[in-house]
């Protein structure tokens, strides 16, 4: 049998390289030829070594065209391999659902589109003037070390609230103002209650004079709460954040005891929900506006998932546990 048909006959990739190397390797009839030219007279050496490169050529020509062959049999008996039949699939047992903060983001954003709550978006990276001394945090504020932050080489922050979003929208326009912001914010926070990235939507109310009251921002919250959890008690309890003033945290009844004590309310019966107030006057200095009254409120989206679908650890609903997040199908 010829080389050339040899190398035809070969039916693996092992064999054309045992091949390869015994007709082209050190050992070959091709390279035993090439060392002996030099034994020749230079008109036979030439001759001769035509021969040999041409013999050489032909082999290496059909090697490739052989391992071409060989390598698209191989991949198509891969292909075969892993095919999967679609059909062969219960696409019943296996449909997905929507995150649970992403299902209570929806609802607290549909509820507050459908007061006619503008939606405003802001940047992720923000300078400290607008996380934090226009809203009445100057330098050095105590309550920037409750924010734990995290800062950038050049002066920059993550942002630690949505609030900066206000700044941007009372910057760039005139009241009145009905937004709400939501997006997600980061703190160096990581427990049973906190995660180091969360989401928030915060909510700004801005009227000329005195437009705005504290009664239209309770109204607005207890609708809402009613809206999100169902028929549950709320009350509002003096708190204070820097830029709202009067400020308050709102709780309602505990959604696991209706109320009556339990660990997850530690036995008072209320769980805190959001916080929220009248805008500081001096957050109004610092965007240029005069005579003007606001509320402004703010929630966690987490926070409040984790409540509404009775979920115990917030630090589970990141941890990609099918058992939990299968009961959203």
């Amino acid at each position: 049998m010829s080389d050339l048909s040899k190398i035809q006959e070969a039916a693996t990739l092992e064999e054309l390289e045992k091949l390869r190397v015994e007709l082209l390797g050190r050992k070959s009839r091709i390279a035993i030829g090439f060392a002996s030219l030099k034994e020749l007279d230079a008109e036979r050496r030439q001759s001769a070594a035509a021969a040999l490169n041409s013999d050489k050529e032909a082999l290496t020509r059909a090697i490739s065209l052989k391992k071409k062959e060989l390598d698209e049999n191989e991949q198509k008996k891969a292909i075969d391999r892993e095919r999967i039949d679609v059909s062969l699939l219960d696409f019943d047992g296996i449909n997905g659902s929507l995150h649970p903060v992403n299902l209570a983001m929806e609802q607290i954003v549909e509820y507050f589109v459908s007061m006619n709550f503008e939606i405003k978006t802001g940047p992720l990276i923000e300078d400290e003037f607008h996380n934090f001394e226009a809203l009445n945090m100057p330098a050095h504020h105590p309550a920037r070390e409750m924010q734990d932050t995290f800062y950038m080489n050049d002066g920059k922050v993550l942002r630690t609230h949505t609030s900066p979003v206000q700044i941007h929208t009372m910057l760039s326009q005139k009241p009145p103002i009905q937004m709400i912001a939501a997006g997600a914010v980061f703190r160096r926070d990581f427990d049973m209650t906190h995660t180091p990235m969360f989401h928030q939507v915060e909510g700004l109310a801005v009227s000329e004079g005195s437009g705005v009251s504290f009664a239209n921002l309770k109204h607005i919250l207890i609708d809402f709460l009613s809206f999100f959890f169902g028929d549950y008690p709320v009350r509002f309890r003096p708190s204070f954040f820097p830029f709202t003033e009067p400020s308050a945290e709102v709780d309602m009844g505990c959604i696991f005891c209706r109320g009556k004590g339990c660990r997850m309310c530690k036995h008072t019966g209320w769980l805190e929900v959001l916080g929220c107030g009248m805008v500081d006057p001096n957050v109004f200095k610092a965007v240029g506006y005069k005579n003007v009254s606001g509320y402004a409120f703010g929630l966690g989206v987490e926070r409040l998932a984790t409540l509404k679908y009775k979920i115990g650890d917030l630090r589970s609903i990141y941890d990609g546990e099918l058992d939990l997040l299968e009961q959203f199908r």
